[in-house]
């Protein structure tokens, strides 16, 4: 009975790891898709050059 419970659980750990990976991977292309857009479509300044996007 336990190594069964062992199998289980550990199938349980993995399936778990994985679909957070898979999560992850999602955000970070997001995460991506977003950063280039705001280093794409950053306003110019009033000296006529490309400004600071980000706020840090």
């Amino acid at each position: 009975m336990v190594p069964i419970l062992l199998v289980l659980l550990l199938v349980l750990i993995l399936f778990g790891a994985g679909f957070a990976v898979d999560v992850l991977w999602w955000i970070a292309i997001v995460v991506l898709v977003l950063w280039l857009l705001g280093f794409l479509m950053r306003g110019t300044t009033a000296a006529g050059g490309r400004g600071r996007w980000y706020r840090w």
